[in-house]
């Protein structure tokens, strides 16, 4: 389906449907949007997921500046040093891990790694804009992908900071089952 028959699709919706589905993409809340797209254009107008994305990012690109977008978490020292003191038991490790979804693709996790009890604790999810924004021009560094060099800075800083081992175990290539801290 083209960009023109998609907008006609999208104008012979009623009213109450395309601000429901607006009102998702306002939300950041892309999932939602897809189901309800599919939902309302799989039988009369024969619409699957792929159709339903090409719909749903016209209307994030229509909408563009207004999306809440979630915020982004702090990389600063001190507000990663400030979520660590609430974890409960005593901090053993700092750990990087990737993860990834449909929206926005690889990403990094800070997390801090506890014993009594034995946990780990999530202190930041870098996404690409938030490492960019932290880094502030510096780049990615020997070819990492950004969120990973952002993380590994963060997360390193942090470890030196409360003098106990930083681990990532893929700082280059994204590896969600990648070796952990405890494994």
């Amino acid at each position: 389906m083209d960009e023109a028959a998609r907008a006609a699709w999208w104008e012979s919706l009623p009213a109450g449907i395309r601000d429901e589905i607006d009102g998702y993409v306002l939300q950041d809340s892309l999932f939602h949007a897809l189901r309800t797209v599919v939902d309302v254009g799989r039988v009369p107008s024969g619409i699957g997921i792929r159709i339903a994305q090409d719909i749903v990012n016209d209307r994030y690109t229509h909408h563009d500046g207004r999306i809440a977008r979630s915020p982004d978490s702090p990389l600063d020292l001190e507000s990663l040093a400030f979520r660590v003191a609430g974890c409960p038991g005593r901090v053993v490790a700092i750990e990087a891990v990737w993860d990834g979804d449909t929206v926005h693709d690889w990403f990094t996790v800070l997390l801090a790694i506890t014993e009594d009890p034995a946990q780990e604790h999530p202190l930041a999810t870098v996404y690409s804009t938030t490492a960019r924004s932290y880094l502030d021009g510096e780049g990615g560094g020997s070819g990492q992908l950004v969120c990973a060099a952002a993380a590994e800075h963060a997360g390193r800083a942090l470890a030196g900071h409360l003098s106990v081992p930083f681990h990532f175990a893929s700082p280059d290539t994204p590896d969600d089952e990648a070796p952990r801290w405890r494994d």
